[in-house]
């Protein structure tokens, strides 16, 4: 029997953890690229006196933690007494030099210092002290691992002494300019706004100069791809800003690179999406957008590439468990599934349904059968015909907006 609620049983995070009755649509992956480096964060035995350094602009990332202050202590007669930057530093800048400064003058015979992921740059003595001087920037958001070899093979002293054992330590690179993030996904057609960087151009043309601009920002200018967005949609995109907007087209992204559709920001997202620039990989899907108007009729509209490319009459949330107004990024997809939940007057349900697309938490636009549309009718989701969830399904892809109004 089917019942007369909609919500989904489970919560965001018991979709992605488990197997619900329903067999989760997984992102496909049309371009196969490796993943940048991903180092865990390892404990220094005995690094010490550890220094922080400065980080881009504040106002190109979001959120970071600044670098932790220094600590001194020795361990032997032939010990490390300082690294820089700080130990379990976070912000790093990507061109910052990283020096290592031991107890006594360095052998010219010892083994330089080891950095996972590896990037342009060369290892120099300073009587007693080794430093790297990058030639290119880290990837944004790298976990860096410092390997400070020891033991019998390891690094010696001038005067002969060596290390007890090897050191390893972790270090965060700064994130990236999210105006520059922006740019790489419209470059790639993630966008619906086109953006042409101002003469006279930035040579940025190698890996060098790449990696740098993604802490720049490079002037130019964005312009829509096509007039015919609804306002609702044009008011979202905010320039320089990681909003909805933005968290939309990373999630397009994500879902075509083999990525979790997520919407955070990692190395493995930067790398792909520089190489993805770099060997011209254009996204083919175009992008969509949903607008689901809760005025009498109740009405869901999908654009794709500025067109409209369906008008269906809907059901949305009843008063006592309403579909919110607001901005989501479709985050989960199902060709069909079982829905479980209590209707409000405590019995309980178990609804099959097709074509589900959620947006915000358990809420979803799917195929459910009712004798009529275009009123509250469900427990918070979108409900379409069947023929009409059909076609909005393909269009409420990983990363789609849908909109919902009044």
């Amino acid at each position: 029997m089917i019942g007369t609620a909609c919500r989904a049983w489970h919560s965001v995070h018991d979709t992605r953890g488990g197997r619900p009755d329903g067999v989760r649509e997984r992102p496909v992956s049309f371009h196969r690229l490796i993943a940048g480096v991903a180092v865990q964060v390892i404990s220094a035995l005995s690094i010490v006196a550890l220094m922080p350094v400065s980080s881009v602009s504040a106002s190109q990332n979001l959120a970071r933690m600044p670098a932790r202050g220094s600590v001194t202590h020795a361990t032997g007669p032939f010990a490390v007494i300082a690294t820089t930057p700080a130990t379990g530093a976070t912000g790093v800048l990507p061109s910052a030099p990283i020096v290592v400064r031991f107890s006594e003058a360095l052998s010219p015979r010892s083994p330089m210092p080891i950095l996972v992921p590896s990037t342009p740059g060369s290892w120099s003595v300073r009587n007693s002290e080794y430093v790297f001087t990058p030639r290119a920037d880290f990837i944004p958001l790298s976990d860096v691992k410092l390997t400070i070899p020891g033991g019998s093979s390891g690094i010696r002293s001038a005067t002969g002494g060596h290390l007890a054992r090897t050191l390893t330590d972790t270090l965060q690179i700064a994130n990236g300019s999210i105006l520059r993030l922006q740019q790489l996904l419209s470059l790639t057609d993630y966008s619906p706004l086109r953006w042409r960087q101002a003469r006279p151009r930035l040579p940025i043309n190698n890996v060098v100069g790449q990696r740098a601009a993604l802490y720049r920002v490079l002037n130019g200018k964005f312009s829509w791809r096509y007039s015919s967005w609804p306002v609702n949609l044009q008011v979202l995109w905010k320039s320089g800003q990681y909003n909805v907007f933005t968290e939309g087209m990373v999630m397009s992204f994500q879902a075509d690179h083999g990525l979790d559709p997520n919407g955070v920001l990692s190395s493995s997202l930067w790398s792909l999406l520089l190489n993805a620039y770099q060997a011209r990989q254009i996204n083919s899907g175009g992008y969509n957008y949903a607008l689901e108007n809760k005025a009498s009729p109740e009405t869901l509209t999908i654009w794709h590439d500025g067109h409209v490319v369906l008008t269906s009459p809907s059901n949305t949330g009843i008063s006592v468990s309403p579909t919110v107004d607001g901005n989501f990024a479709v985050y989960l997809r199902y060709r069909s599934q079982i829905m479980r939940g209590t209707n409000p007057n405590g019995s309980h349900y178990a609804d099959p349904v097709q074509y589900i697309a959620y947006f915000n938490g358990n809420d979803a636009v799917h195929y459910m059968p009712r004798a009529g549309y275009g009123s509250p009718q469900s427990l918070g989701c979108i409900e379409l015909p069947l023929a009409n969830a059909a076609v909005a399904w393909p269009y409420l892809a990983y990363g789609t907006i849908v909109s919902v109004i009044n």
